[in-house]
């Protein structure tokens, strides 16, 4: 058990090639959660993504990839070539090669110590060359990147290369069957006589049909071979038996000189799968579109400052700590805080919101936002993979390899597909030849292949998963951030919302309104006792008392036997008297009577002001009022919400009164006030146990435990500082129409998920039942084949088009 707890897992993803439908990507993830040492696979197949989570002590990410290789697939990698300097004996050579396999993200990495040169496969996406290097150079040699092999658009190339082997098959195949397609229809209408007469002697056809077969259709054989080989079946092996099945009878048929030929239906079905599997491949490109786009944001190099100078370097070299200079116009390169200068930056290609901002000495700027005007210098703070922009990639990328749970259903269906369908195709062959139209082989032959090519479970594969990754690119590009396909699902089923006050519906600037002092003590007496205790405090309602005090030059004394209690307030002594600050429930626990000021503390509530009650010595010394404005669109949300059918509630520390003048000024009905922080969570999970499906929206730091019980949990901030890890989704504006746009677009998205599984599903069952009543000829059933991939693929696509 000791073993198990201390055992370090590590995650990585890889993209794989060769993938054609729901059960190579169900046979991968089978075979790779059956390898010692990997705890979970999940193998996307409209993303072409396999992320696994696996013990490097028992297994390694290049046996995984072999693994993946033995199947018959293709695992993608990036590759980079380093000059190696400091080199004196195989044994360096040895320890830089163990060295680098022992980094997340290295398939396979080789030394050749004669030529100084090292070869390192790697995953782009949890390596960079920089990281390289750096491990070179930390085991004591030099490493020089000499041509950065890696392709940033490595992907967009296989992408290219994929269609153009696409389009060379299918032009070759096309050219070939057309003339026995035209024969075929030239025959059966008696037109063109004299060439449907030439086409249709056998040498001819089978001169015309053999190459598709066989050349333009070799990777349906080879991808057959593999699965069968490892003891599944997949499309490639229904298009190789059912293709095969019509050729090789009519090459017997042309043998023993028998007039029946089906060598057109075997070539136009092959043209028709490879014409769908070219504009599939075309509209899959698309899907990930947001992942390149974001990708494509970041600066490729920095100026920084360094020995006085300025100079331009690639971004991979910026260092924590390092002083860089922006001028108009440019990117900012990573993220970092201003020291000097001022300027207005457009930050929408990580907020989604449109209005520049204001950024003066002290305010952090991000990596890839854009400096409109003023000139200003910054220090480094976060480089690499932990600037926002590289939490963000990784987000979108890791939600668009996941799997919604509603995917599950279509992989339980995928599963048991393929085996299913060649039974069906069997019972048809033999009904029909034994029963239906006894003794004839063609037309059962012709059924059976009508059955065996309808009935592929392409389209069933890619039905969840594109629109997945539309659905969480298209968040991204409006700074919704989903944490996991699941959340995405999740969010549609939303029936309540619970709001935190403070920072979420409010700005979380609160500011003091009034002060009022009691017999005996004056207005600065009051303030500078508040303003001595809450100096110490985080608490945005103590910041604005400490900055009232700063506004009326009362700054605050030492402060002794300082101690803070969560929803209550603060106590102390200030010169040797005992000060408290804090709630109504602060002063009774203290006995200190409250009598005097009940009613204008009531009165200052109806408002919605917070009231902060100040006791000097046991005696009650005056209240101060300390108000949050509401931000402009929290009333548009709330109402926007309620359209959608979900409850709304207000959850907040504040008393009962003050929260509910707040909550009716934007429309909400529901309050929880005087909910202490750490009972947030309670609350949540009591509205759970209600039957509600709640969603929690808070600021992601102090409501982490609410978030977390929520159904899902939405972390609200202003891109720079929201804890990006901290919820399910993150919304990167400070505004809460992104609730409402999170919600609306799990709804367009599960509604578009629902349409393809809903097509997916009627081709199948209509198409089959229809093949083997011998109604569908296995032309007509090689192009609905074909064309429902297409269909599901550009149906998801729609989704880029959602407001």
């Amino acid at each position: 058990m000791a073993e198990t707890a201390t055992r370090t897992l590590r995650s990585s993803s890889m993209k794989i090639a060769g993938m054609t439908c729901a059960a190579c990507s169900a046979r991968i993830e089978k075979a790779l959660a059956k390898m010692p040492g990997v705890e979970q696979a999940v193998v996307n197949l409209a993303a072409e993504q396999a992320s696994v989570t696996y013990d490097p002590t028992q297994t390694s990410l290049a046996a995984v990839a072999e693994k993946v290789r033995d199947l018959g697939y293709e695992v993608v990698t990036d590759k980079a070539e380093f000059a190696i300097t400091g080199m004196t004996c195989a044994a360096c050579a040895t320890r830089i090669e163990k060295g680098l396999a022992k980094l997340p993200g290295v398939y396979n990495a080789t030394v050749n110590l004669a030529a100084e040169r090292a070869t390192v496969e790697y995953s782009g996406s949890e390596l960079s060359i920089a990281q390289i290097q750096q491990k070179v150079e930390q085991l004591g040699y030099g490493a020089h990147n000499i041509a950065e092999a890696k392709d940033v658009d490595r992907e967009k190339t296989l992408r290219e290369e994929e269609i153009k082997r696409q389009t060379q098959r299918f032009v070759l195949s096309a050219v070939l069957s057309a003339p026995l397609l035209l024969s075929m229809i030239a025959h059966s209408t008696g037109i063109l006589h004299g060439l449907s007469a030439f086409f249709m002697q056998p040498f001819v056809q089978l001169v015309l049909s053999t190459p598709v077969q066989f050349i333009a259709g070799w990777p349906f054989y080879r991808g057959a071979y593999a699965a069968l080989k490892n003891g599944s079946a997949n499309m490639d092996v229904l298009v190789a038996l059912g293709t095969s099945a019509a050729y090789l009878y009519s090459f017997a048929n042309m043998l023993a000189g028998d007039p029946h030929l089906y060598f057109e239906t075997s070539a136009v079905l092959i043209t028709l799968i490879i014409l769908g599997k070219l504009l599939e491949a075309r509209a899959k490109g698309q899907t990930s579109e947001a992942i390149k786009a974001l990708m494509g944001l970041q600066a490729k190099t920095a100026r920084v400052v360094r020995d006085g100078q300025e100079t331009d370097i690639p971004i991979e070299r910026v260092a924590v700590g390092d002083v860089v200079v922006v001028r108009p116009g440019e990117k900012v390169p990573v993220d970092g805080v201003i020291i000097e200068g001022n300027s207005t930056l457009d930050e929408s290609m990580l907020t989604g919101e449109s209005l520049p901002v204001d950024k003066k000495a002290g305010d952090q700027v991000v990596g890839a936002t854009l400096n409109k005007f003023g000139t200003f210098k910054f220090t480094a703070t976060k480089v690499g993979k932990d600037t926002v922009l590289a939490q963000i990639v990784r987000i979108v990328e890791a939600a668009q390899g996941s799997k919604a749970p509603i995917q599950r259903f279509a992989d339980v269906v995928s599963g048991y597909f393929v085996p299913a369908v060649v039974v069906l195709a069997v019972l048809t062959f033999l009904g029909w030849y034994f029963v239906f139209d006894a003794g004839n082989f063609s037309r059962a032959l012709i059924n059976f292949t009508a059955v065996m090519v309808i009935a592929c479970p392409c389209a069933l594969g890619l039905a969840t998963p594109t629109s997945i990754m539309v659905g969480t690119g298209k968040g991204a590009e409006n700074g919704i951030l989903f944490k996991g396909a699941e959340h995405l699902e999740n969010a549609h089923r939303l029936t309540t919302i619970v709001l935190d006050k403070t920072g979420t519906i409010t700005k979380g600037q609160p500011e003091v309104t009034d002060v009022v002092a009691l017999a005996g003590f004056d207005e600065p007496d009051v303030v500078r006792a508040a303003v001595s205790l809450e100096q110490s405090s985080e608490h945005p309602l103590a910041q604005a008392i400490v900055e009232y005090g700063r506004a009326k030059a009362l700054s605050g004394a030492d402060v002794q036997s300082f101690a803070a209690i969560p929803g209550h307030g603060v106590t102390g002594a200030v010169g040797g008297k005992s000060v408290l600050v804090g709630t109504r429930r602060l002063m009774s626990d203290n006995a200190i009577s409250l009598e005097s000021v009940r009613a204008q503390q009531e009165r200052l509530e109806e408002q919605g002001k917070t009231v902060m009650l100040v006791a000097i010595d046991q005696q009650l010394a005056g209240l101060i009022a300390v108000a949050d404005t509401v931000k402009e669109t929290s009333a548009q949300a709330v109402a926007a919400l309620q359209q959608l059918g979900i409850e709304v509630w207000m959850i907040t520390g504040d008393n009962a009164r003050a929260a509910r003048a707040i909550a009716a000024g934007i429309g909400i009905e529901h309050v929880l006030a005087e909910v202490l922080p750490e009972h947030k969570a309670q609350k949540v999970s009591e509205l759970r146990q209600a039957g509600k499906v709640v969603g929690m929206v808070g600021d992601g730091i102090n409501d982490a435990p609410a978030l977390a019980t929520a159904d899902v949990g939405f972390a609200i901030g202003t891109g720079t500082d929201v804890a990006i890890e901290a919820a399910d989704i993150t919304l990167m504006r400070g505004d809460l129409m992104g609730v409402v746009a999170a919600i609306r677009l799990s709804k367009a998205t599960m509604r578009n998920i629902k349409q393809n599984l809903f097509w997916a599903l009627f081709y199948n069952s209509l198409g089959i039942p229809v093949a083997a009543a011998g109604f569908l000829s296995p032309v007509l059933a090689g192009a609905a084949m074909a064309f429902s991939s297409v269909s599901v693929v550009t149906n998801a696509l729609r989704l880029r088009k959602f407001k």
